[in-house]
């Protein structure tokens, strides 16, 4: 076997018909510089030829320099809300998560040559690529490279052709039980791995893909997770032929997390502590070996999972909705959210941003403590059992980028307790959906706000269901079972026994059809 050597790593309703619109040079200034090309017109198909194949050859025959250079970099998160307070900044291809102060960093694009192009250009470019094979861009995230990861080879990109979820009307659900009229859900779960971490892990495990072809010290890729992360990381490394590594608390993941990395071929380890007890040792095994971290202390995934803000502006047709419910764990959702709906905003995309609202489970709410001491004295707290175990943690990592991004939205923090998230989860199956308990916090969330007066009948409202429910079905029959301690699981339907005689059956249909009469 060839050894190689262990480095250290660098750094510590009724609405407007939805349309798209083609792109069109037109809609510039006159004055702007020929932009690149939106709509490419690529070589005739030929069998030897995939699509990887065709962009590079599309790439290599439209070569300009006649338009501004977009770029990229990691500037300490203390830079973002203080511009003045550090020069300090790195290449995306340095291996670092941490400033030299040890904060956070983030990732600061050239928003004056994105400037070069209006508006119209952004919305025109981003609209055009929807529903085309075109390699990178039938990816919803990569559809808006220029945003994401503007320069990085398009041959080094790693994609299922994630993203582009749907965002549905959940009209019973609106009217029925909150009397809502324009409730919208943007499912994130339907995406290759059930969840919306693909959405950063297309952008972390390409940029790792880059890393080692310039030789740089990665052997591999690794996470602790409380599920959702592992699934995305190891299917998206196995897609590249990269090593993964995942660290899972013992215990403390559903059977339908777990079997997604083993399947996907990671090397798990198993070990007897929480998520934060996970996240403290991979942190220090990155620290030792040539093993690039992908949690959200590694702030690239965030430029993937910010481009569902921008979605969900694109299939309003670019109007901007009144709120945007987002659960929240290690909260780095939020933030990309705020990031992505922020950037249309200073490019012209849209005029304002939503109101964001994070939810916690009440189990694990160090944020909801913080909001409500009046953003006075944070504390971690002991994150308790959830069933909305992706987001049971009690020491985010993300917790000044949330507070940077609600305080800029006026945004709120709510939180649920397990009955309430289970009780939401379980009558939003009532209307038609298939919630994960992550969801149902959203929804607690909502509910809550609507009761309060702080959401109005009329007011456009997003909530962002993060994963599928059909990686929680343990939960969803343990309610349904009414097999739950001290839960009293009032939505619960179970199957009905009964003996196979037709007399039985009809006693029992006739009872429930007049059950439903009324």
């Amino acid at each position: 076997m060839a050894a190689f050597s262990f480095l250290p790593s660098a750094h510590i309703a009724p609405k407007p018909t939805l349309h798209f619109i083609k792109a069109s040079t037109s809609d510039l200034p006159k004055t702007s510089p020929s932009p690149p090309s939106t709509k490419p017109q690529l070589p005739s198909h030929r069998p030897h030829h995939n699509i990887r194949e065709e962009a590079r050859l599309h790439n290599a025959a439209t070569v300009t320099t006649n338009h501004p250079r977009f770029s990229a970099k990691y500037v300490p998160f203390t830079s973002i809300t203080d511009p003045a307070s550090s020069d300090e900044s790195y290449s995306l291809d340095e291996i670092v998560y941490r400033s030299q102060s040890g904060s956070l960093l983030d990732v600061q694009h050239d928003m004056s040559a994105l400037k070069h192009f209006d508006g119209a250009y952004w919305r025109n470019l981003f609209d055009s690529r929807v529903g085309k094979t075109t390699w990178p861009f039938g990816s919803g995230v990569w559809s808006k490279k220029e945003w994401v990861l503007p320069e990085i080879d398009d041959d080094d990109i790693i994609s299922a052709f994630e993203g582009n979820s749907n965002l549905f009307w959940a009209e019973r659900y609106g009217k029925d039980f909150l009397g809502m009229n324009d409730l919208w859900v943007k499912h994130c779960g339907i995406s290759h791995t059930g969840s919306f971490k693909d959405l950063g892990m297309t952008v972390l495990v390409s940029q790792v893909n880059r890393l080692r072809k310039m030789n740089k010290p990665v052997v591999g890729v690794g996470c602790a997770s409380t599920g959702d992360t592992s699934a995305a990381l190891s299917a998206y490394c196995a897609a590249a032929g990269i090593p993964s590594l995942v660290f899972l608390p013992a215990n403390r993941i559903s059977m339908a997390q777990l079997v997604q990395p083993i399947a996907n071929g990671a090397f798990v380890l198993s070990i007897d502590t929480d998520f934060d007890g996970c996240m403290q040792l991979i942190r220090e095994v990155t620290a030792e070996l040539p093993i690039y971290l992908a949690n959200s202390l590694n702030n690239l995934r965030l430029e993937g999972q910010k481009t569902a803000a921008i979605e969900i502006l694109q299939q309003f047709d670019w109007e901007v909705p009144d709120w945007v419910i987002v659960p929240g764990g290690n909260l780095g959702n939020i933030y990309a959210f705020y990031k992505g709906f922020s950037m249309c905003k200073e490019l012209g995309l849209v005029d304002k941003i939503p109101r964001l609202v994070c939810a916690q489970a009440a189990n694990a709410n160090p944020l909801y403590l913080y909001f409500k001491s009046g953003w006075k004295d944070f504390q971690p707290v002991k994150a308790k059992t959830t069933f909305a175990s992706a987001i049971q943690i009690g020491d985010p990592v993300s917790i000044d980028r949330a507070v940077y991004a609600l305080k800029n939205s006026n945004g709120i923090v709510e939180e649920a307790k397990e009955e309430e998230l289970m009780d939401a989860m379980a009558q939003a199956d009532s209307t038609g959906m298939f919630t994960c308990p992550h969801t149902g916090v959203a929804l607690t969330a909502l509910n809550k706000l609507r009761r309060s007066g702080v959401i109005g009948p009329t007011d456009r409202t997003v909530v962002v269901s993060t994963a599928h429910g059909l990686k929680f079905t343990h939960s969803k029959i343990d309610y349904h079972s009414k097999n739950i301690k001290d839960m009293a699981c009032r939505l619960a339907n179970p199957p009905v026994q009964v003996t196979a005689d037709f007399g039985s059956v009809m006693d029992v249909l006739k009872k429930y059809l007049l059950s439903k009469s009324h």
